[in-house]
């Protein structure tokens, strides 16, 4: 930043020499130099990177304005220069507001890129944390956006953000973008339902998965790891709902973690469906629905757009296919976690990438 030096007009810079210097002006009509609005751009400029508000700074001149011009007609000349001072003024102190607000969201982004990272120097967030208001010794919970390449500068996102600070504060929610997904960082406990319920409404209704409440400087990692698997399943099992929570899919890894059995299981039991005329994508949708239904046979119709009898006839060759009733309290267990373990692997089809 440039020092401001005697040649560059140190009397429009200085309050105590504003008075001065409107009189000569009052006497000779000049304007003010190139060189002393510099000087007062440079004024406005420091008075923001020292915490001082325009509204302070105009009102120094204006205040020694009214002293000079007491008791007399304020003359055109005059006028120009305080209106011109306080254009110079406003526009240095803008100038300084804008790049801090600059660095301080590229400090923002850089600790929040931190923050979701796993491989992070746990010691330098909770360093940092504090500055952007964040105990992280507390428990935190992060809501992943599903999204189709979100930036920081999307108007959507910032519209998200302004209205989640303005009902919650800044000090209590973070907002971020990782890997095109938008990312909501909150402390866990009261009005974290209200948060989360606002940034899934906000979103545009599109799915929203929370991850679970963990604590100290890897808590929020953790809870968006668990977020971000969590709607990646969603989306490949086409989970219904917009808001979902994590500790309610915890099943969906443990099925995973060994995959040869889930294959095994998903085969032995549903096997029998490819014999079926019309495939076994019929029939599976049908297991799906009544599963959903809580095996309420005419939900699961209504759902499927069947009659109750069509819907019946379907179950009865699952059945005979199978050797596994869903009315039975075990084998609806075993069907239904075959079923599932199907969506996972993306059976009968290939599996999904990734």
């Amino acid at each position: 930043m440039a020092v401001v030096t005697a040649s560059s007009g140190p009397g429009a810079a200085d309050p105590e020499s504003w008075g001065p210097l409107l009189e000569e002006i009052g006497r000779t009509g000049r304007r003010l130099r190139r060189e002393e609005l510099d000087a007062l751009r440079e004024c406005g400029d420091r008075g923001a990177e020292a915490g001082r508000g325009l509204a302070e700074l105009i009102d120094e001149r204006l205040e020694t304005s009214g002293r000079v011009w007491a008791g007399r007609p304020v003359d055109g000349a005059s006028m120009a220069a305080l209106r011109a001072a306080v254009a110079a003024l406003a526009a240095g102190h803008g100038r300084a507001y804008r790049e801090r607000l600059r660095q301080e969201e590229a400090g923002r982004r850089e600790f929040v890129a931190d923050l979701l990272s796993s491989r992070s120097d746990l010691g330098r967030l909770a360093e940092h944390a504090e500055r952007f208001g964040l105990n992280l010794a507390c428990a935190h919970i992060v809501a992943v956006a599903d999204g189709d390449g979100y930036n920081p500068e999307d108007p959507l996102v910032r519209g998200v953000e302004r209205q989640l600070l303005g009902r919650f504060g800044e000090q209590e929610v973070l907002l971020a973008v990782k890997h095109g997904r938008l990312v909501c960082i909150l402390p866990a406990g009261p009005g974290e339902g209200a948060a989360i319920e606002a940034f899934a409404e906000l979103t545009g209704r599109r799915r929203v998965v929370v991850g679970r409440p963990h604590g100290g400087p890897g808590g929020a990692v953790r809870s968006y790891e668990e977020a971000r698997a969590a709607l990646e399943q969603a989306e490949r099992l086409r989970l219904p709902g917009h808001l979902l929570y994590a500790a309610d899919l915890l099943v969906l890894p443990v099925l995973l973690r060994d995959r040869d059995a889930l294959e095994e299981l998903v085969h032995g039991v549903l096997g029998p469906l490819r014999e079926a005329r019309g495939g076994p994508l019929p029939l599976l949708e049908t297991l799906a629905a009544y599963a959903d239904s809580r095996y309420v046979l005419a939900e699961a119709a209504r759902r499927l757009g069947l009659s109750v009898r069509a819907l019946s006839y379907r179950l009865e060759r699952i059945v005979r296919l199978t050797g596994l009733d869903p009315d039975d309290a075990l084998q609806r267990y075993t069907l239904e976690t075959a079923a599932f373990g199907a969506r996972l692997l993306g059976w009968p089809g290939q599996p999904p990438a990734g």
